[in-house]
């Protein structure tokens, strides 16, 4: 897990913002349009250094494609008292027994949305979970959050093991009515704490980049 932690830290703000890295991706196996073969060929082209296919609820794409670029990843819903977060997965080993349970069942479970909020994973357990299959626990968009106050949720979060947070997001793309929180607020909490790793991708659903 060290290593993971080292090789995440190693990024910077230019890599997400010039298009070198993305940990944030989206196939057919949840809600994205793109089969894992198309974005893993896309991404060479574009010189990508490396991505994280990241699907809801899921590691079917991980055990269908393999490559030195991709780096394993799942998007995890969950309600954490009363807001509804995302946790991302990444270098994990997919075939870890302890991940086994907080995957979905249905293929609804990792593209609707609805079903999706029905989601009853234990966030302590699952962030267990994940160190025990070798990942690292990473807070998905934070100022998506209805939480009254963010640190103190990242706070929380960060005392049950969470790793650290997506700071590089493309919110106005994506999450136009954040009630709550802007992406400065990310990036002062970001600084405040730097033991957090900080991470960034697009949320990609599309077929090729």
């Amino acid at each position: 897990m060290e290593n993971l932690r080292n090789l995440l830290n190693s990024f910077t703000k230019e890599d997400y913002e010039n298009n070198l890295i993305n940990l944030h991706i989206h196939t057919t196996f949840s809600d994205g349009l793109g089969c894992g073969e198309q974005i893993i060929k896309s991404a060479k082209e574009k010189n990508y250094k490396l991505i994280a296919i990241t699907d809801h609820n899921t590691v079917e794409a991980h055990k269908k494609y393999k490559d030195d670029i991709l780096l394993t990843g799942v998007e995890f819903d969950c309600w954490f008292g009363y807001v509804f977060i995302h946790l991302l997965a990444y270098g994990i080993d997919i075939n870890h027994p302890d991940i086994a349970p907080f995957l979905a069942k249905t293929k609804k479970d990792t593209e609707g949305v609805l079903p999706r909020l029905f989601a009853k994973r234990n966030v302590k357990k699952l962030i267990q979970a994940i160190h025990n299959a070798g990942g690292v626990a990473i807070l998905a968009h934070p100022a998506c959050y209805w939480a009254i106050n963010l640190e103190k949720l990242i706070i929380k979060l960060t005392k049950i093991g969470l790793d650290g947070i997506e700071v590089y997001y493309p919110y106005p793309n994506f999450r136009k009515f954040v009630k709550f929180h802007s992406a400065q607020d990310v990036c002062k909490i970001a600084e405040k704490y730097p033991e957090l790793i900080k991470t960034g991708g697009t949320d990609f659903h599309n077929t090729t980049f």
